[in-house]
């Protein structure tokens, strides 16, 4: 591994062991969170998407539920984190996807943040038409090649490639991408994609670090699709974001607005399903900054 795999490793990389009393969480989120789960009906209504651009100036984004958004620019869209399972193992999901696979439009671009099974689930994703095909993190590329994509590129931690008039970062973050433990090569991070007028970030999975004002520093950011959900991990690991971390990110990014994702769609975490958005609110109400706070309604779209 070369001297920028160790430094990459050491500032934004997870790990895999988990800490002290696992055992004891995995009991708790076996007996009140994945047993309860699998007997509940799934909630909400699906909805037909808007085909038309955006109006001029504005992207409108839609959230299909989990990290999945529909997010179309006024010439071109993409689709970030795609899935519409129903099952992740054992894991049932909470909501009806915002959007039916069955309805999605064809896009421009995939953007897949890193391999985990609820960001990168391959029958979803042989569902999307995509014409310039998909982006994942490198070392993932043989995930996604027999999906039906045609070109899979892989993009190294801040790399960046223009797709007709799309700009695309890949920005990193901290997390692990192995898929199934030793496939520890695989790379994650977020991506940050803009036209001329507005530019989207996507944050993929991530615990708090200071890479976030290092992208805030170096780019412009409208809007942050930011995760709050599944701090309560079994494993005990610092993998995913606090409401009130998230925040704190989204402050170092310098965003304009924040769009919350990645709760309310998969019971990973033992915190109670509405927590995330809960003290998402509060916080922001106590910082002065729930008027840059944009909660979605699955598969409504939203015109920012």
């Amino acid at each position: 591994m070369g001297e920028n795999g160790r430094k990459r490793l050491a500032e934004d990389y997870a790990g895999l062991k988990p800490k002290k009393g696992w055992p004891e969480r995995n009991l708790r989120y076996i007996r009140y969170r994945l047993v309860p789960q699998i007997f509940r009906k799934l909630i909400g209504d699906p909805q037909h998407p808007k085909l038309l651009p955006p109006p001029e100036g504005k992207v409108r984004v839609t959230w299909i539920g989990h990290a999945s958004f529909y997010v179309q620019f006024e010439k071109h869209s993409v689709l970030f984190d795609p899935n519409w399972a129903k099952w992740i193992g054992l894991v049932k999901r909470m909501q009806h996807p915002g959007i039916l696979l069955e309805h999605m439009p064809g896009v421009d671009l995939v953007l897949v943040s890193h391999a985990h099974f609820d960001h990168l689930h391959k029958k979803s994703l042989k569902g999307i038409e995509a014409r310039d095909g998909i982006i994942v993190p490198r070392g993932s590329g043989d995930l996604v090649k027999r999906l039906g994509f045609d070109p899979v590129v892989e993009m190294k931690i801040w790399e960046e490639k223009s797709y007709r008039s799309l700009r695309v970062l890949h920005t990193p973050s901290h997390h692990w991408g192995a898929r199934f433990g030793h496939d520890t090569h695989r790379d994650y991070g977020g991506f940050l994609v803009s036209n001329e007028t507005r530019s989207v970030f996507h944050c993929g999975d991530s615990a708090y670090f200071g890479g976030f004002k290092k992208i805030g520093a170096r780019e412009k950011i409208d809007i942050a699709l930011m995760p709050i959900g599944a701090y309560e991990p079994p494993s005990g690991r610092d993998v995913h974001m606090t409401p009130e971390e998230a925040l704190t990110a989204f402050e170092d990014l310098g965003a304009r607005l924040m769009v919350p994702m990645h709760y309310g769609t998969f019971m990973l975490s033992n915190e109670p399903p509405a927590e995330p958005l809960e003290r998402l609110m509060a916080e922001a109400e106590r910082r002065g900054l729930s008027k840059q706070i944009v909660i979605p309604d699955p598969g409504v779209g939203l015109e920012l």
